[in-house]
């Protein structure tokens, strides 16, 4: 890695002040990572602005001199869509963390790229409101790195990605230029729609720089059920009686591994004795007392069909909540053995057809592996890890199951599905691009990031090579 040249460090604490550009070995890895751990980060400096004409200026700079820029958020992608290893110059937004413009009438709120998702939530509930998407990051995942990988997490059966919640944009081009998209309006046809676009470019496009997003009302006394399933076709046949009867607010999925692993680690109690092969996680809201009534009716329904072998509802808002952490503290409980991950998703209408040929092959091909499933079923994504043996090279590793990933995603090619549901490409997937966009699809992304980004500096490398 070539250092990056003093006279323009000198330039960039000139446009952020002193203080602002990091070039220590500490900083350097602790922004030029996300949390994948398969590349070694290697970014030739950091550098924090703190507006948006700070944000143009570093843009226009690197434009000039031919920096590549990795715009950095909260650092939570799964994908190594943030990781710069190539002697990249990050530009870390935590600095736009500013919330303004709150409109109740239009319950919209003007946000900096580097609010945390649950810093927006908070601000929402003060105002009698509530912003819907979320998932287990985001107690540090960023408003500009939700938008940049339209993030959907554990709300989305009922609420959507976070493309549904975007209603403006300003995003700086990699040209330095400012663009204001939509501008909150509900209403807007006039021509195309590029906010559309920049949400899940993965920085690839520009950098966010803030957004106006929307707010809904609060739910109405949530609950949750946890019911112990025998298998995959009886989870889809759990949520087809369920939405017939209620609307639910997320159905999510985790098997017996993932439970045990999660118990252990995470010192949390099993939610009944009996043990089943997969579990499935159902929230819904209480506006009255006929709703419970419904869902124990359907439960006892489920039972009656053998698609349910035991279960449990909350009693309470802490119950509720420690139920949830059943499924949320997953991700990081497998953390520590730097689990190879698949983000696949199809229709839901095809999801036991397809999983039952995902798991024979990855059965047939990981027989030593410890496999651990979880997803949010209810709206056909589903998060296949595999955990790393701890006497295994991650070199070895990776080229392991990166074989049988191929033959993963000949599945999801034939069922239509995608190979990234919401965690994006990044690095970590773009050779695997073409099971589900087609070359045709391809070519014009890489014509839209052109016009947007003509020096091919905004993180190169990601989603596609140019």
């Amino acid at each position: 890695m070539t250092p990056i040249d003093e006279t323009i460090l000198t330039t960039l604490e000139g446009i952020v002040g002193p203080g602002r550009v990091l070039t220590d070995a500490d900083s350097l890895l602790q922004y030029g990572r996300d949390w994948t751990r398969v590349y070694m980060p290697q970014p030739a400096a950091v550098v924090l602005p703190s507006s948006t004409e700070q944000v143009q200026d570093i843009v226009r700079l690197a434009a000039r001199e031919q920096l590549a820029v990795v715009p950095s958020g909260g650092r939570t992608g799964l994908s190594a869509g943030a990781v710069a290893c190539n002697g990249e110059l990050v530009l870390a937004l935590d600095r736009l963390n500013h919330i303004e413009d709150f409109n109740p009438v239009d319950r919209t709120v003007r946000c900096g790229a580097g609010v945390v998702t649950a810093q927006l939530q908070q601000f929402a509930q003060e105002q009698g409101l509530f912003y819907p998407v979320d998932f287990a990051s985001s107690g540090s995942s960023q408003i500009g790195g939700n938008i940049s990988t339209n993030a959907g997490g554990i709300k989305v059966i009922r609420h959507g990605m976070t493309r549904d919640w975007v209603a403006g944009l300003k995003v700086v081009t990699g040209t330095g230029e400012l663009l204001d998209l939509n501008r909150g309006l509900v209403k807007n046809n006039a021509g195309y729609d590029l906010r559309q676009l920049v949400i899940g470019a993965e920085g690839t496009l520009g950098v966010v720089v803030e957004a106006t997003m929307s707010l809904s009302r609060p739910p109405q006394n949530l609950a949750v059920l946890v019911l112990g399933v025998p298998d995959m076709a009886s989870i889809m046949a759990v949520l087809a009686a369920f939405q017939g009867g209620i609307e639910l607010s997320a159905f999510e999925f985790f098997s017996e591994l993932a439970l045990s692993k999660v118990l252990e680690h995470q010192g949390l109690q099993r939610p009944f004795a009996t043990t089943t092969d997969y579990y499935a996680l159902l929230e819904f809201e209480q506006p009255d007392e006929q709703a419970m009534d419904k869902a124990m009716a359907l439960f006892e329904y489920c039972v009656e069909q053998g698609w349910v072998l035991d279960g449990v509802v909350s009693q309470s808002v802490a119950q509720a909540q420690a139920l949830w952490r059943l499924r949320e503290d997953i991700s990081e409980t497998i953390s520590r053995w730097t689990p190879y991950k698949n983000d696949i998703s199809t229709l839901v209408s095809r999801v036991p057809a397809f999983l039952a040929e995902v798991e024979t092959v990855v059965n047939d091909s990981y027989p030593e592996f410890e496999i651990v499933w979880f997803g949010h079923i209810g709206d056909g994504n589903v998060h296949l890890n595999v955990l790393k043996p701890d006497d295994m090279a991650m070199d070895e590793f990776q080229r392991r199951c990166g074989e049988v990933s191929k033959w993963v995603f000949e599945i999801v090619q034939r069922h239509g599905g995608s190979i990234s549901a919401e965690h994006g490409v990044g690095l970590l997937k773009k050779d695997y691009l073409h099971y589900s966009r087609s070359p045709l699809e391809i070519e014009i992304m890489r014509q839209i990031k052109l016009a947007f980004d003509p020096q091919g500096i905004m993180n190169p490398g990601k989603i596609f090579d140019a």
